[in-house]
């Protein structure tokens, strides 16, 4: 088996030689529907099968990838782990479009999967000097995901919270082996250093679905998580989530669009109340710091601009336990008391069903809604689920203490999707996946400094230096009307009760705008924010509906 998987990776780096046999021997045969591709590689017949290199091939029917909202024509996997030399003659019989690997004398390349956190850190580190770099994700753009609750109800613009990835490296847009593929990855051979890909979107291109691969030197797992639904029926199909940019328009559109429908004439009591009822499930910060700008949002706007309605509209919050469970008890006390003050009905209860138009709760009770936001927390998404790479404790992806996947060569994974398999796996946090990906970049542009960074080269002589070792810096959650939770303490990783700080009011809501002020991706971005700010205290909140 090593001897074969020698010589597959000799065949796959002699580039252009094998490229062109395979070419002049097949010139007849495709010559009406061969063209050069722009990432090095062949176009074949669009409707030829897509091949697998000796693997089984499954179909994801309408899979939704990570966390990112978005919805492909169905996806491929492989799914066997073993692979096998008389295998390959099944797989070259056929070519994808490819970025074909590196060759002596070329920067080593490093694919990144995902435009999250931990991705967007890391490629903004990586010295470009040193590698090219390719980026895939489904998105082109990063989410300042703790401010995205303040743009569903207008205190933010929704461009104010994001930032291109060619903006955050540059090198993807200027440099020409450098590239940014609007794309889901499908499956990962990790014999032959190769990714495979379907873009997103390519509705307009003759060849729908448009598959692809890329061959890596290194490769970087950043793809993110999906929202948990614990497999309670309806709510994929009737719940918002809150993690991209489209889930806070979906939000702010249906949100707008029940107050107008309340206004027309011989609308029901019972059916106004419904449809401005908006619940929220899951107490985490991102389901406070909704219900907390809802609630603002409804005593400083909906009151003013929609008087007919302005007594329907409510806000139910509903966790299973206690609300922000990881904060200080002092904490959660007067964010319960605040909320409450606010308006914002607090249940416990666990979710059974939901209903187009109510939720059973596990009670047996009903509770009607217009507006269901769904904030349970993360889990794996159905492509990390497919990797036949090791676990770590929830489904995700198993690393050691340098980041690596320990079964392959030159694959880390970092951020939602991974989790280390001999120590705690770190909670979903912001904080923690771009701490990792800080370290993760540090430790590749070390590694190409010493010649180690085409495939197959990390050499034993070779530091890889001290361990990934996270310290929690403090967590932090506004509630609106000008009050904020500021936490401190060490105990939300290490499991125990220790000393730090916890604020609340008027000075944690000063310091929660201006640390995520510092924080905001770019200047761009913070000038933005400031001026958002700014233009919700003068004016109030922007109530136009446009889709």
């Amino acid at each position: 088996m090593a001897l074969a998987r020698i010589a597959r990776n000799g065949y796959r780096r002699s580039g252009s030689s094998a490229m062109a046999n395979y070419a002049n021997c097949e010139k007849d045969f495709i010559s009406e529907d061969r063209c050069r591709s722009p990432i090095g590689g062949i176009f074949t017949h669009p409707h030829k099968k897509i091949p697998a290199s000796g693997h089984t091939i499954r179909t994801l029917s309408d899979s939704n990838f990570g966390s990112r909202g978005m919805r492909t024509t169905p996806q491929y996997q492989f799914a066997n782990a073993e692979r096998a030399a008389e295998s390959d003659s099944e797989y070259e019989s056929t070519k994808y479009p490819t970025l074909e690997a590196t060759k002596p004398g070329q920067k080593p390349r490093v694919v990144v999967l995902g435009s999250g956190w931990a991705a967007c850190r890391f490629l903004k580190g990586i010295d470009t000097r040193l590698y090219d770099v390719v980026c895939i994700s489904p998105r082109n753009h990063m989410v300042f995901t703790p401010l995205l609750a303040s743009t569903c109800v207008g205190t933010l613009e929704f461009r104010s919270v994001v930032e291109p990835v060619t903006q955050i490296q540059t090198a993807l847009a200027n440099d020409p082996n450098s590239y940014f593929f609007l794309a889901s990855c499908t499956g990962i051979d990790s014999d032959k250093h190769e990714v495979y890909c379907e873009a997103v979107g390519d509705d307009g291109l003759a060849n729908a679905p448009y598959h692809f691969k890329v061959a890596y030197d290194k490769l970087v797992i950043a793809s993110g998580a999906e929202a948990l639904t614990f497999g309670i029926k309806g709510v994929k199909e009737h719940a918002f989530f809150l993690r991209d940019v489209t889930h806070a328009q979906d939000i702010r559109k249906r949100l707008l669009l029940n107050l107008m429908l309340c206004e027309n004439p011989g609308i029901s009591e019972e059916e106004k109340e419904r449809l401005l009822h908006c619940v929220v499930i899951g107490g985490g910060p991102t389901g406070v710091e909704f219900s907390g700008e809802l609630s603002d949002f409804i005593m400083r706007d909906v009151r003013q601009r929609y008087a007919h309605v302005k007594n329907y509209m409510k806000v139910t919050l509903i966790e299973a336990n206690e609300i922000l469970s990881s904060f200080d008890l002092g904490l959660r006390k007067y964010a319960s008391k605040h909320l409450t003050k606010c308006g914002v009905r607090l249940v416990t209860g666990v979710v059974k069903e939901v209903h187009p138009n109510k939720i059973v709760l596990s009670d047996g009770s009903d509770v009607p809604y217009g507006l269901l936001v769904w904030s349970t927390g993360v889990g794996p998404s159905e492509f990390v689920k497919s990797l036949e790479f090791p676990k770590a404790p929830g489904g995700r992806i198993g690393v050691d203490e340098w980041l690596r996947v320990p079964t392959v060569e030159d694959v880390f994974a970092l951020g939602d999707c991974a989790g280390f398999l001999e120590k705690p796996v770190l909670p979903a946090l912001a904080q923690v996946a771009e701490r990792e990906g800080k370290y993760l970049v540090e430790m590749l542009n070390r590694i190409g400094k010493q010649n180690g960074g085409k495939a197959l080269s990390l050499k034993k002589d070779i530091p890889l230096g001290d361990p990934f070792v996270y310290k929690h810096l403090g967590s932090m959650a506004s509630m609106g009307r000008y009050k904020a939770l500021v936490d401190l303490r060490q105990s939300k990783i290490c499991g125990q009760d220790a000393e730090g700080i916890s604020l609340a009011g008027f000075v944690s809501w000063f310091i929660w705008r201006s640390a995520y002020l510092t924080r905001v991706i770019s200047w761009r971005n913070r000038f933005y924010v400031a001026i958002n700010w700014a233009t919700t205290l003068v004016f109030g909140r922007d109530n136009s509906r446009i889709g």
